[in-house]
């Protein structure tokens, strides 16, 4: 059994709604043939009655191969099947007509009208839902559904059937079509939606991207411009008054070595401030981005307000790093998010579930290639990294750094705030 549960978290939400109505369909026609087919046998003698169950197995295949081609179609793999939805049409036709008539004028006995009967309803009542999925206009898949009913009540009247019979046997054909015809219309409307979602999820992330790439050429341009264009006009009059042998020309050229210096600073403030992430935003943005795709995302532990920057600024990309592999891999219904400071070192453990063991073996899990960075990063901190598999399904990712000393940090504050800092974020 391990292997079909593997199949299963292996796809992502949209392709497990599709699989689940993919198959719902298909068991319609696998209950088709199951409920008329072989149960007609019996009543209707081997002759009659095989002959009854291959037709049904043929119409039920007709509908198995539907199914999947109508769905492909709504996903836009394949062109509408319109030559089998039509094929279909016609068989459950003539199969419904040859069932009426057996039950008016085949051999007598009221278990060869039943099965008649039985064989005929079902098949049309499961053969417009069927159709249904092929087609785009929710008015016309009702008017299927309703077509079929009102040819069985004039079929029936036509065959001699009492009006009472007659109208009954349609009303039969019309509520279970159209409730068929209903569960396939919003199936595909289920499942249309549900792609949709992910795709928009897909296109936010892209966006999320764009911008912060904007923000920082923004930041970038705000930094440089002006810089660079008194740079040019002062290097420009620079070469002017050096042509003249003025002396002026020195301070001017000393003025644009200040200013590329200055530039120098500034642009490695704003990489500076754009590389550096914090912990107390990373972890409520990773929560409400988990949140936002469905999912339970709890965060615990101590408050990260005490602690250094240096250290903030390494677990925040443990943060961001652990949250986008739980979005990119696996199938993750919740994933907890715990910060604990201990015997001076502080530890950051991110677990979720929804991951196969042989996803987290083989690195297609969350463990991801980011792993490496975030090693190099935790390195320059003294930090150590953990990743792999904890238990059926479980992913666990467990960040930990040696908290500096008062004595030795570089830039630290005074000993005593920062003990009670310390102390504070333990208690």
């Amino acid at each position: 059994m391990r292997m079909p549960g593997r199949w299963w978290r292996h796809k992502n939400t949209p392709q497990k709604v599709e699989t689940y109505t993919r198959w719902s369909f298909h068991l319609f026609a696998v209950m088709e043939f199951f409920s008329v087919g072989l149960t007609s046998v019996a009543p209707l003698g081997v002759r009659l009655g095989s002959a009854a169950m291959l037709v049904v197995a043929v119409h039920a295949a007709l509908c198995f191969v539907t199914v999947s081609r109508a769905i492909d179609w709504t996903r836009g793999r394949r062109p509408q099947p319109t030559g089998l939805m039509g094929s279909l049409g016609a068989v459950t036709a003539v199969i419904a007509v040859a069932a009426l008539a057996l039950a008016e004028y085949g051999p007598d006995g009221e278990e060869v009208a039943t099965a008649a009967g039985g064989i005929c309803g079902v098949i049309l009542i499961f053969g417009p839902g069927i159709i249904a999925l092929g087609v785009r206009s929710r008015r016309r898949a009702f008017g299927i559904s309703g077509g079929f009913a009102a040819g069985t009540l004039v079929v029936t009247l036509a065959l001699g059937a009492p009006v009472l019979t007659a109208l009954f046997t349609s009303l039969i054909v019309l509520i279970g079509g159209v409730f068929i015809t209903f569960t396939a219309v919003f199936s595909v409307w289920l499942l249309n939606a549900v792609y949709e979602l992910d795709e928009a999820r897909e296109t936010r992330a892209r966006l999320a991207v764009a911008e912060e790439r904007l923000r920082f050429g923004r930041d970038l341009h705000d930094v440089m411009g002006r810089n660079l264009a008194v740079i040019a006009l002062k290097s420009e009059l620079a070469v002017q008054l050096a042509q003249r042998g003025r002396p002026e020309a020195v301070p001017q050229m000393v003025e644009v070595q200040r200013l590329a210096q200055e530039s120098q600073r500034e642009v490695r403030d704003v990489v500076r401030g754009y590389r550096e992430a914090d912990l107390g935003s990373e972890l409520a943005g990773a929560q409400g981005v988990l949140a936002a795709a469905g999912i339970d995302c709890t965060v615990g532990g101590v408050p990260s307000a005490g602690l250094p920057p240096a250290v903030q600024s390494a677990l925040g990309w443990v943060v961001r790093e652990a949250a986008t592999n739980v979005l990119r891999h696996g199938d993750a219904q919740r994933c907890d998010v715990r910060l604990e400071v201990m015997e001076g070192r502080v530890v950051l453990s991110v677990e979720n579930d929804g991951v196969s063991e042989a996803g987290a073996k083989s690195g297609s899990g969350p463990s991801g290639s980011g792993l490496a960075g975030l090693r190099e990063r935790l390195a320059k901190t003294d930090g150590t990294l953990e990743a792999g598999p904890v238990g059926r399904g479980l992913f666990r990712l467990t960040a930990e750094i040696p908290l500096p000393s008062p004595s030795t940090a570089s830039g630290a504050p005074p000993a005593a705030v920062t003990a009670r800092s310390v102390s504070e974020v333990t208690s």
